[in-house]
């Protein structure tokens, strides 16, 4: 009890002390955008820069789930429009200089998009843009922000220790929020742009009253093709040998069923296995992250399996009798959720033999 009591104090403690403190360089590490200026008397205080990600550019105000729960309890929201974008994905967030407001710095990054020959895809500010106007990252119970929906809290952590500058700007409460999305078709590049005022006065006082720009570019590119494809024989082995085995090379829009071309090398493979083995009977599990509740999930895993075996009896001509389909949610995972090298580990599709 007095060990729990000590520690308890100790945390206390430690957030007591926490805050953020005003920079006087940019992060190490860090770097501007090739493509875009930032706001003179700027500082970086946080960078993530991923060669092949996928991101959701908003192209529309949030709208409310109200039968979906994000990850930490809260209603889901998400935009009516958007965009899944995937390539090369660089975020850099900015501290601006004392007494600049939200709107002036957007208003000059809208301008220095306009001026690149770039257009304005879509423009929200406030409480318009949808979902809770007054959070970023961080919380839990209520209502999805749009910083929830353009990056999580985890992944936040991922490239921000607790109470650092970066963690400071990207998870405190938040008023006056400004966002605008944009293309540079010369570049094949998407911005995200968007800014607050940090408002909280306890753990990241440093920052209160003080702007923040978070700007994300994704620059389109193919992703490189570093995986093997996994041929029929070995798929039979694996079956045979362990009764599963796990596939990551079939590809779907992001939360959809909607199958990708580039899945089609796996597909072969499959409908090549069953081929060579006339009397084999698969099971199809459809396996995803924890993003989203589990009974949204549940159903989300239930039409991708669905949409395999929609593939393989239209595509290939193998016979229903032979194929189940099933979805299991997040139940089932083989790494961790809380990075977004772990979330891609448990989005999968499973062959189980019968």
């Amino acid at each position: 009890m007095k060990k729990m009591l000590i520690g308890v104090a100790v945390s206390f403690m430690t957030l007591l002390m926490a805050d953020a403190s005003i920079p006087t360089s940019d992060l190490k590490g860090s770097r501007d955008l090739a493509y875009l200026k930032r706001y003179e008397g700027s500082m970086i205080i946080a960078f993530q820069h991923k060669r092949f990600d996928r991101f959701v550019l908003p192209l529309a105000a949030l709208k409310a789930d109200k039968g979906k729960r994000d990850g930490k309890n809260n209603i889901y929201f998400a935009p009516e429009t958007s965009k899944a974008l995937e390539g090369e994905h660089t975020r850099v967030v900015y501290l601006l200089p004392p007494e600049r407001t939200p709107l002036e710095v957007i208003k000059n990054y809208e301008e220095e998009i306009l001026s690149g020959g770039g257009k304005i895809l879509f423009e929200c500010e406030k409480s318009e843009c949808g979902g809770d106007a007054h959070r970023t990252t961080s919380g839990g119970g209520g209502e999805m922000s749009l910083s929830m929906f353009l990056q999580t809290e985890e992944d936040v952590k991922g490239y921000n220790k607790v109470f650092s500058n970066g963690y400071c700007a990207l998870t405190s409460r938040i008023n006056d929020q400004h966002y605008l999305t944009a293309e540079l078709p010369s570049d094949n590049l998407f911005l995200s742009v968007l800014t607050y005022q940090v408002t909280d006065s306890s753990f990241c006082k440093a920052f209160k009253d003080r702007t923040i720009a978070v700007v994300d570019a994704v620059e389109i590119k193919a992703r490189e093709q570093k995986m093997v494809v996994i041929k029929a024989e070995e798929m039979n082995q694996k079956i045979n040998d362990e009764g599963m085995i796990a596939l990551y090379g079939i590809y779907f829009d992001t939360d959809k069923a909607v199958i990708k071309a580039e899945s089609k090398p796996t597909l072969d493979e499959i409908a090549k296995m069953l081929e060579q083995n006339p009397q084999q009977k698969i099971l199809v599990v459809g396996h995803t992250d924890n993003e989203g509740s589990f009974e949204y999930n549940k159903g989300l895993s239930q039409r991708r399996a669905e949409a395999v075996v929609e593939r393989l009896v239209g595509a290939y001509g193998i016979s229903p009798k032979r194929l189940r389909s099933t979805g299991v949610s997040y139940a089932c995972p083989v790494a961790s959720n809380s990075s977004e090298e772990g979330r891609a580990k448990n989005r999968r599709v499973v062959l189980v033999g019968e």
